[in-house]
């Protein structure tokens, strides 16, 4: 899907989290884009990695590509066999991944199973506000609702 394609309405508050969940919210996508990001493009390689059930991780790679998030290509003939590639959607969920990444080695894990280098040195990236280039700290963005009927605390009349 492209970004102007109409998608379903999500129940509850307007919200676009929520519908990208709705395309890769599910446990089994997120580590199929984590597989492909990482450079695993067969099917073979990113059902071993994640663990899915390979009937489950099928549906999943479907369902992303006809949302536009990964493309198949051929690289045989026969039998018919394909890789898994991001798109430019699909390359966007890096800095998703990397967050989840993060938000695990400091709340869930012990130690990292991963870490990622940037050159010759470890990556510690940081949110800054392209506009100004300052650092967003905590507590200095504000909420601007677009939804008519809504404020931040629900529905409204």
């Amino acid at each position: 899907m492209s970004p102007t394609t109409a998608r379903p309405a999500v129940p509850g508050r307007p919200c676009s989290a929520a519908a990208a969940l709705q395309v890769v919210g599910e446990k089994w996508a997120l580590l199929a884009m984590r597989e492909i990001l990482y450079g695993n493009h067969r099917f073979d390689a990113i059902a071993r990695n994640t663990g899915a059930p390979r009937d489950r991780l099928t549906a999943r790679l479907r369902a992303l590509e006809e949302a536009g998030v990964i493309e198949r290509r051929a690289y045989s003939e026969r039998p018919p066999r394909y890789e898994y590639h991001p798109t430019a959607a699909g390359r966007d969920l890096t800095e998703v991944l990397r967050a989840l990444v993060r938000w695990g080695d400091t709340w869930v894990l012990d130690e990292p199973p991963v870490s990622f280098r940037h050159h010759d040195h470890h990556f510690d990236p940081v949110e800054t506000c392209r506009t100004c280039g300052e650092t967003v700290a905590e507590g200095t963005l504000s909420l601007t609702l677009n939804t008519p009927d809504w404020d931040h605390t629900g529905p409204v009349g």
